[in-house]
């Protein structure tokens, strides 16, 4: 089979591949089928994961083991402690910077993941006119919280952004409290600053994404399917130590659930048995609910994505499959 041509774009001519994108569900293979193309490609993965970036979560995030790190290069991982922040618009910057470097030692940069937010961010665009995380603001909103709840937030949010607060439930706290911090800090719906960029600017960053970053999406047709490998991994990962890792983060002074990394899937959850919320028992059930949820709105994110090239995650040799993908949709010239 032939390899693809990768290349630093010409502002000349259409732009060159730049990067293969391989986004999906959890649990849907994208690890293993991102380590298989990069060794046949000749790649490096950049993790398009916002849980990955955080050090001392390995069981709970899933994270590639030494081993498969030593046999591909890998990006993104490990690089925020869980008590710090990573923005959007760090990870953008982040992975255009890494695109350019792999690409200059011929190598072929593919993202990989399931952080649906970070595609979207760096294929359209459209983050210039959000505000960054404002500490007090965050704080003022979490006490808030802790007096009222969440679901009282999320009504706050409906009588000031209804387009955002249509498309969240009422427990996603981190989501709702963004849209606040947006809302206070501009005095403007975060929907309105999504909407910010021109059509015309949004189609040009559409196409130019589609021809230099083109994205496969690794979706079931069988949802039991992925269902089962939701609750198998989840097994899997309190047999390994989950709940020791988790025992050790939450013996920090310096995290709590109001951070991005404790309220990552799973990690959640166990912090809250381990608070006595809910018996011990209920964790893998509960566990493996909201991991199903989490994967129910990524399959929602990529379906908005027209640009997608969908691969069958549950089909017949899923790593053949994808190299005649690539071979179809971009040969070499």
């Amino acid at each position: 089979m032939t390899t693809p041509a990768f290349a630093m774009a010409d502002p000349s001519n259409p732009p060159a591949i730049r990067a293969i994108c391989l986004a999906g569900p959890t649990a849907s293979g994208k690890s293993a089928l991102a380590l298989a193309l990069a060794e046949r490609l000749g790649g490096e993965i950049i993790s398009v994961d916002s849980a990955l970036v955080y050090r001392g979560m390995d069981i709970g995030t899933a994270k590639p083991t030494p081993a498969e790190r030593a046999a591909v290069p890998h990006h993104l991982i490990d690089i925020r402690d869980p008590s710090q922040a990573y923005s959007v618009a760090e990870f953008v910057a982040d992975a255009e910077t890494l695109i350019t470097d792999i690409l200059a030692r011929g190598q072929v940069p593919l993202l990989a993941g399931g952080t649906m937010l970070y595609f979207k961010a760096l294929l359209q665009g459209g983050l210039d006119a959000l505000p960054p995380a404002d500490p007090e603001v965050r704080r003022q909103i979490e006490q808030q919280a802790a007096e009222r709840g969440w679901p009282a937030m999320h009504e706050e949010l409906a009588r000031v952004d209804p387009v955002t607060a249509a498309r969240l439930p009422p427990g996603d706290s981190q989501r709702i409290q963004r849209a606040l911090e947006v809302w206070q800090l501009t005095g403007k719906p975060l929907s309105d600053l999504h909407a910010a960029t021109s059509a015309e600017q949004a189609s040009v960053q559409a196409s130019e994404a589609r021809d230099s970053m083109p994205l496969i999406s690794l979706e079931p047709e069988n949802r039991a399917w992925l269902h089962e490998r939701i609750a198998r991994r989840f097994d899997a990962m309190l047999n390994e130590g989950f709940l020791d890792e988790m025992a050790a983060l939450r013996a920090r002074d310096d995290l709590s659930t109001s951070l991005p990394s404790m309220r990552c899937v799973g990690y959640r959850q166990a912090w809250e048995a381990l608070d006595g919320e809910f018996p011990l028992a209920e964790l893998r059930e509960r566990g493996v609910a909201a991991t199903r949820q989490l994967a129910k709105r990524q399959l929602t994110w990529l379906r908005g994505m027209p640009e997608r090239h969908v691969l069958q995650a549950d089909g017949p040799d899923v790593l053949a499959q994808a190299l005649q993908m690539i071979n179809r949709l971009w040969p070499s010239h």
